[in-house]
This record gives structure tokens, C-alpha cells and sequence, in this order.
């Protein structure tokens, strides 16, 4: 009989590294063990069965539906907010909300990152992603808002999202205690060293891919719920002013863009200015030796010109 149940249990660690992960193929694990355990012998039957039983995934057909616990739903939710500030309040305004966060505590609020850029120009922008208790998101979303206000923001976005995870939470929570319960089952084999050698290096080979499986389901299942208890709260940060009409766009544009195009000037200035003194000393030079090989040409010139002009006049004579 011990025999059997081990077969059993190996069986069953096929399975389940046949199994995928998806909630369709849930129904056909289903539908391929009640197959199975119509062929199977009555000892092996039995076994699945103490272990369904036990795992808490038997049929569900002759418990009254009234007595059928009805869970809180699991939703994660999601505070997007967008607040115009002038581009000199932007670090003023984040590291407000930045402190708002910290006195509530790492186990209320959590900063998870801070962005900045541009805080020099006529432009500037800014994130800061937290992480809030979702008890406290809606309210701490109010306090968001009135630090804003004492630097003269403005909120131009706000947008709550929901995702319900509880049907994935309850279909991991049930995996795992299946998977709990096999490896246990494994484990007990084992200790018993009842089987033959190859019997039980595959119990071990199936303890050690069970493992994984209930590793793997226990880091889904604590991602879920630190989402589900810590809602995410992301704040965007902009400068960018509104202007009254199409004719003073341009205008308020062009006092903007008057500092960098000053300071591009300049820059091009200094760029000539550091580009041209090579060139011009290199002119001057050039220019100083043709005028000096100019001057002695000049002077061999005049002295032929004097000889050619005195023999005329000496033959003349």
C-alpha cells in the first residue's frame, strides 16, 4: 500500500510539472484528475482524494452554498495628480510633499523615487512617485493639494484607477496550500525510505520543483498584497504657464526664449573670439613676410629700371 501511494504522489508531481499557470488550464488539472482518478486503483484514489480533501480543493457540491465565505474584495489602486508651478517652486513644492510623506512613517508612506530637470530655464519639470497606505491615500491626496496651494501651484490632473486582484490572490492562496501539501506528502515518503532507489530520486526531484513552485507562488502572492495594501501615488510636476490668446502667445514666447537666445549670442562670441586669433595671427604673419619679400623684389625692380634707363641715355649721348 505504501507502494502505491508513492506511485500516487509521483504521479501527481507529473502533473503538476505539466501544469501551466494560467487560471484556464486550472479547469483542465480539474477535469484531468477526475479522469485519472477513474482509472487509477482504489488505493490510489484514495490518496488523491485525502489530498484534496486536505488542500481544501475538493468539490465543492455538497457544501451549502450559504455557508461559503464571501471575501473583502482586493483592488490596487492607482492616484495619478498634476500640479503648474512656477519653475523656481518646483524643488520647493516636491521636497514639501517629499517631507509630507516621511512624517507619516515607512509604514504609511514610502518615497520611491524623485525626478527633476530643467529647474534653470523658463521650463522645468518634476516626478515623485510614493507609496501610501491605502487606508490614508485618499486623504494624504487632499494634503498633496494644500502644499501645493502655499506656493501658488495650480492642479491641472487628478485620476484614480483600480485593479481588483482577488480572484488571482485566491486562486494563488490555493495553489499554494496544493503545493504545501505535496511537498509535504514528498517529504514523508522520504523520511520513510520506503521504495525502490529510482522511486525515491524522483520524490526528491519532486520536492525540489515543488519548492520552486511554492517559492514562485509565495512571491506572487506578497507582490499582490503589498499592491493591494499600499496604494501608488504618482505627482507630476510643470511649469509650463498659459497664455491669454494667440496674439500674446508669441509674445510671452519670445520674453521666455530671450535669455537663451542672449546667452547663445554671447556664446557664439566667444566661440569666433576663440577660433579667429589663431587665424588672424597666422594673416599677420603671412602678411609681414610678403611685404618684407615685397619690399626687396621692389628694390631689385628699381635698381634694373635705373640701369635700363641710363644705357639709353648714355647711347644718346
Amino acid at each position: 500500500m505504501m507502494r502505491k501511494k508513492m506511485i500516487a504522489l509521483l504521479a501527481s508531481v507529473s502533473l503538476v510539472a505539466a501544469c501551466s499557470q494560467g487560471a484556464e488550464q486550472t479547469s483542465y488539472e480539474a477535469i484531468e484528475a477526475d479522469s485519472a482518478m477513474a482509472e487509477a486503483p482504489a488505493v490510489e484514489r484514495a490518496v488523491a482524494v485525502d489530498i484534496a480533501e486536505e488542500s481544501g480543493e475538493a468539490t465543492t457540491s455538497s457544501v451549502p452554498s450559504s455557508s461559503i465565505p464571501v471575501s473583502a474584495p482586493q483592488i490596487a489602486y492607482v492616484y495619478d495628480y498634476g500640479y503648474r508651478v512656477a519653475p523656481d517652486q518646483i524643488s520647493t513644492l516636491a521636497q514639501r510633499h517629499v517631507d509630507l510623506c516621511e512624517k507619516k512613517g515607512p509604514q504609511t508612506c514610502r518615497v520611491i523615487s524623485l525626478q527633476q530637470s530643467g529647474s534653470e530655464g523658463s521650463y522645468a519639470y518634476g516626478k515623485l512617485e510614493l507609496a501610501v497606505a491605502a487606508g490614508v491615500a485618499r486623504d494624504f491626496g487632499k494634503e498633496l493639494s494644500a502644499a501645493a496651494e502655499s506656493v501658488d501651484g495650480e492642479q491641472v490632473n487628478v485620476a484614480i484607477s483600480g485593479e481588483d486582484l482577488s480572484k488571482r490572490i485566491v486562486d494563488t492562496e490555493a495553489r499554494l496550500r496544493a503545493r504545501s501539501l505535496l511537498r509535504d506528502r514528498l517529504m514523508e515518503v522520504l523520511r520513510s525510505r520506503r521504495g525502490t532507489v529510482a522511486e525515491l530520486v524522483e520524490a526528491e526531484r519532486g520536492v525540489a520543483q515543488v519548492n520552486e513552485e511554492i517559492d514562485q507562488a509565495r512571491s506572487w502572492l506578497t507582490e499582490m498584497r503589498g499592491r493591494v495594501a499600499f496604494s501608488r501615488v504618482s505627482i507630476d510636476y510643470n511649469s509650463s504657464a498659459r497664455t491669454g490668446g494667440s496674439f500674446s502667445r508669441p509674445i510671452v514666447e519670445a520674453f521666455q526664449s530671450m535669455g537663451s537666445i542672449m546667452g547663445a549670442t554671447i556664446g557664439f562670441l566667444i566661440y569666433l573670439v576663440a577660433g579667429g586669433i589663431p587665424v588672424i595671427l597666422a594673416l599677420l604673419g603671412l602678411r609681414w613676410l610678403w611685404r618684407r619679400s615685397g619690399m626687396t623684389l621692389f628694390g631689385r625692380k628699381s635698381g634694373q629700371a635705373a640701369g635700363a634707363e641710363a644705357k639709353p641715355a648714355a647711347e644718346e649721348s
